[in-house]
């Protein structure tokens, strides 16, 4: 894969088909990578989606089993992951694109249309994490065990003691709703979304619904959409309606 360099920090990417850019943000919270999207997730969006769009795909920093890293920048966790989706498309020359995101890729979109929203043409938001009141550990907590313990062991210079700082700031100090952005910033956004809910512990069917109501200009799949199987398909075709109807002339 290609690979993208900022000072430090170094993202491996990929690309596939050509057409309108769609960044795609595969799931599995911290540890989300490209390899994920053929074998974890529910449908492999850079394979349904290459015949139209220039897909493009990143491991996150820092993923267990990816190969992209860099610092862990304690005081801003979410906006280093942001800078480096929008580092990429800078490297790329692309301006405007549509996201597609899984799990992470929720929280990960709503901070990238804070911070871009000239950018960002339309989103599609696949079972989107968010806070849920009654477990308000559990991101620290699966990735305290999940993800810091291998990241200490392969990168030396970091300490359990700093994955810890990182992982209470990133889901403990804003421990509400979507984690990046607030109810209000949810009302007052103008971007066409689509959500796919989910209704698991990391991600709440609550506060995916609670996002389509507040958007002006948002739309959501029916539900459950994942089972049975043969109702994924039918998800997919929504997401090409959704990106084909959004998509710039």
């Amino acid at each position: 894969m290609p690979v993208y360099e900022n000072g430090p920090v170094r993202i491996h990417y990929d690309e596939a088909g050509a057409g309108f850019p769609l960044l795609i943000i595969p799931g599995g919270g911290l540890n989300s990578t490209i390899a994920g999207l053929a074998t974890t997730h529910p449908f492999n969006a850079m394979e349904a989606f290459k015949d139209r769009y220039r897909c493009i795909a990143a491991d996150l920093r820092n993923a267990t089993g990816g190969q992209s890293s860099g610092p862990l920048e304690i005081d801003r966790p979410w906006d280093a992951y942001t800078d480096d989706h929008l580092g990429l498309m800078d490297h790329l020359g692309i301006k405007q694109f549509m996201v597609l995101g899984y799990c992470i890729g929720g929280p990960f979109i709503w901070n990238l249309l804070k911070r871009a929203p000239d950018r960002v043409v339309a989103a599609v938001l696949t079972q989107p994490s968010g806070h849920r009141p009654e477990m308000p550990n559990q991101f620290y907590d699966n990735n305290m065990k999940g993800w810091g313990p291998a990241l200490v062991a392969r990168r030396p210079e970091i300490t359990l003691a700093t994955v810890d700082a990182f992982l209470k700031k990133m889901y403990l100090a804003n421990a509400d709703f979507v984690f990046t952005v607030t109810r209000t910033f949810v009302r007052a956004c103008q971007t066409p979304i689509l959500v796919l809910p989910d209704d698991i512990p990391p991600h709440p069917y609550a506060v995916a619904m609670e996002t389509v109501m507040l958007a002006p200009k948002s739309e959501v799949s029916l539900f459950p959409w994942k089972e049975p199987k043969e109702r994924i398909p039918v998800a997919v075709r929504q997401i090409r309606s959704f990106l084909r109807a959004h998509q710039p002339v």
